[in-house]
């Protein structure tokens, strides 16, 4: 596995839209890069529209390809989600980055990325907070990308009594992101095997019919019976049907899994939240859940 070079002070980053475009501007963001050091590059995606998206998808494309080519820069993040990723993956050219691999960072739509760079390059990428949601992002959310980017250690430890977790220790390597996005990738080159992974999942503004639809493809996919764990994140503005759908989002994910003996920690801080921890994925992890105690150490290579 090659994994990117940690930044140091001084170090070069891109910020590039590859899906929705901006409303508003990033320079919060941009300024708290600054103040870790980093000299940032700002693409022309950043603040390009064309109707939902940050540019045309050749300009997209184009944008990502020049920071992902650029030896300069050492970490690429998306400045937001929303929908785009998948319609210029296919036209993006992963040599170079191959060679000299950077980080990439991001969450929500990105997760197309993440989980093409891992099944066809095997290439650690970070789930985290992209530089629009830097203006709502909590302290410890930013401190744990940080660490992440300059190689401090991102073990983590947390308590919730919102679900029961389930009891039980898993070691594989964690992949995942949000759940309508590994949905939509299922059986494309961007998707692989799950089997004997630790799968991190997170969703925002979906039915509870939906969530209970695409998590039973998943199912039946063979995704979740060989897991060695799963950790589910934030699940959040959910809407209901009328009338409704008769079970909370816990409820609609554990049933899919009650059979297996993986552990279960639910109530992770990652996702479409404000404490939205960093999580490395591509990297492999030991996940250890203890009655509400849940702790992920990852393990060195």
């Amino acid at each position: 596995m090659k994994i990117p070079q940690f930044l140091t002070t001084g170090d070069k980053v891109a910020i590039v839209c590859p899906a929705s475009y901006i409303k508003g501007n990033i320079d919060n963001a941009i300024s708290i890069l600054t103040d870790w050091g980093l000299k940032v590059e700002v693409g022309e995606t950043v603040t390009s529209q064309y109707h939902q998206f940050a540019g045309t998808d050749e300009l997209r494309t184009q944008d990502l390809q020049k920071a992902l080519d650029n030896p300069e820069i050492k970490a690429v993040f998306a400045a937001r989600g929303g929908y785009g990723t998948v319609r210029i993956i296919d036209q993006l050219d992963f040599n170079n980055f191959t060679q000299n691999p950077k980080w990439l960072v991001g969450f929500s739509d990105i997760t197309v990325l993440h989980s093409h760079i891992h099944f066809t390059l095997g290439i650690p990428t970070l789930h985290g907070q992209m530089p629009k949601s830097f203006d709502d992002s909590t302290k410890d959310a930013l401190i744990s990308l940080k660490k992440a980017l300059f190689g401090e250690s991102m073990d983590y430890s947390y308590s919730q009594q919102e679900y029961p977790n389930r009891p039980g220790e898993g070691t594989g390597t964690l992949i995942g992101g949000n759940l309508a996005l590994l949905h939509s990738l299922i059986s494309s080159e961007s998707d692989g095997s799950y089997d004997n992974k630790i799968l991190f999942i997170e969703d925002v503004g979906e039915q509870h019919y939906n969530i209970d639809r695409m998590l039973w493809t998943l199912k039946r996919a063979g995704k979740l019976a060989k897991l060695q764990g799963l950790i589910v994140g934030g699940f959040t503005e959910l809407k209901d049907s009328n009338p409704p759908f008769g079970q909370r989002f816990e409820d609609i994910i554990f049933d899919k899994v009650k059979e297996y003996d993986y552990p279960v920690a639910f109530h992770y801080p990652a996702g479409h939240i404000e404490n939205n921890h960093t999580l490395v994925l591509g990297k492999k992890v030991n996940l250890l859940v203890e009655g509400e105690q849940v702790t992920l150490t990852y393990k060195t290579p």
